[in-house]
């Protein structure tokens, strides 16, 4: 188990496509379709609780930096707080909710009058997720969080990448009060969602209890030294070739649907170069977005600019169903991929984990000699099956996908697949 920080100082102040769409051969054009069957979607009663609204301008600082955040309410008697998310053992109930471990002490910062900005020294903290937590004289309570990045790329050789665009996607946060959400899951002729805005459920992104917390708390629990990367500093990286001198193992733990062109072009030379990949949830790399200063503009799928995700994950999106039908894993490849099931007991045709929500599957455009590990048959019907995946390339990558939500969302609640994940990064986090 990680050691708990001590306190510092450094506070300045859709049935996936519906059962009735047909998909010829490797012609997936239309899967959009389950996407915007989520149009509309209104902030549930918890979503909209009130709360201290507050947001990072930025995705990430790294130590010693001064971060700006702002408040977007009123509130009297506040007082400000930052944690850090994963190495905490306290148990996180509801969706709008984040616990963490002090690295700084509770400061009164006195009140809001509709807009107030504050400025926040950085600490000398590990790289992670982090938030300040905000509590108002009433009982309001808003959280905002940011990602620490390392000082330089490469302190550890493992980057985690955390999907800080696809949660502002998932925003439904109405911000210029025309009674809709500001993204395009509120209306689909919107192309534009806002980064640096607070998010709804008190501050905590969609479904972050579900598909991050566990892994984050994984990371920490078993000591793992990794680097956290938000999506901007991936974009923002120097080259292909960086990274690959900087990291073994590129991991993308959660649902990472949104991606600009240089993250896309970025991780594709990484992999050409023998950089190894993982992706632990599904529906990845699916949409290109444009990053205009403090906004991301959804612009077209991968698949119809010519460069289908398939040929970079190995699978690719094949549709959802919100979650009505969820199933286990059949493994169907224990004896060729033994360095994965090794110590599980699993052999083919063995169950393990439970997934679903939206899964990814194998086509013509996946690299050749991908390896079908362990699938989810006919999940939302026939031919709507999820693929566990597995390929190497010439240059030495190796690229693992789980091709269902969500592997890395289980790897606590489920032994096996706990043991999995040992065996993953074992096999992965290693140069060759």
């Amino acid at each position: 188990m990680a050691a708990a920080h001590g306190i510092r100082t450094g506070l300045l102040v859709v049935v996936a496509l519906l059962a009735s769409a047909t998909i010829a051969g490797s012609d997936l054009r239309g899967v959009v379709a389950a996407e915007e069957e989520l149009e509309g979607r209104a902030p549930t009663p918890e979503e909209l609780r009130p709360s201290v609204q507050a947001a990072f301008a930025h995705e990430s600082y790294r130590p010693g930096e001064i971060a700006t955040l702002a408040i977007f309410n009123r509130a009297r008697g506040l007082t400000l707080q930052i944690l850090h998310a994963g190495p905490e053992h306290s148990r996180t109930i509801g969706n709008n909710e984040l616990h963490g471990v002090a690295v700084t002490h509770a400061k009164t910062v006195g009140d809001s009058t509709g807009h107030r900005v504050l400025r926040i020294r950085i600490g000398a903290w590990p790289s992670g997720l982090y938030f300040a937590r905000l509590n108002s004289k009433d009982g309001r309570i808003g959280f905002a969080p940011f990602v620490l990045r390392p000082t330089r790329l490469g302190e550890q050789r493992v980057a985690v990448v955390l999907p800080t665009m696809t949660w502002q996607a998932y925003n439904l946060r109405d911000d210029d009060g025309d009674g809709k959400g500001d993204t395009w899951y509120a209306d689909w002729s919107t192309h534009v969602a806002r980064l640096g805005r607070p998010y709804l459920n008190r501050g905590v992104p969609y479904n972050f209890r579900s598909y991050d917390l566990p892994f984050l708390h994984w990371l920490a629990w078993t000591r793992k030294g990794v680097d956290h990367l938000a999506d901007t500093d991936l974009d923002g990286a120097r080259s292909a070739r960086a990274l690959a001198d900087a990291y073994d193992l590129i991991l993308f733990p959660g649902h990472h649907e949104y991606v600009t062109a240089r993250e896309y072009e970025l991780i594709r030379g990484y992999r050409d170069l023998g950089g190894n990949l993982a992706f632990l949830s599904a529906n990845d790399f699916f949409w290109q977005v444009a990053k205009h200063a403090n906004a991301i503009q959804r612009t077209a799928q991968w698949r119809d600019l010519g460069r289908p995700e398939a040929a970079l994950i190995g699978v690719q999106y094949r549709g959802n169903d919100s979650g009505s039908h969820r199933g286990p894993w059949i493994v169907r490849d224990a004896k060729d991929a033994g360095w994965l099931f090794a110590g599980t007991g699993l052999t083919d045709g063995s169950e393990v984990g439970n997934g679903g929500i939206e899964i990814d599957k194998t086509t013509s455009a996946s690299p050749r000699g991908v390896k079908v590990l362990a699938e989810i048959p006919n999940l939302f019907g026939p031919g709507f099956t999820a693929q566990m995946t597995y390929y190497q390339t010439p240059s030495g990558a190796k690229v693992f996908a789980a091709g269902a939500f969500t592997l890395a969302g289980s790897v606590l609640s489920n032994p096996q697949v706990g043991r999995m994940m040992e065996n993953l990064w074992a096999h992965l986090a290693t140069a060759a």
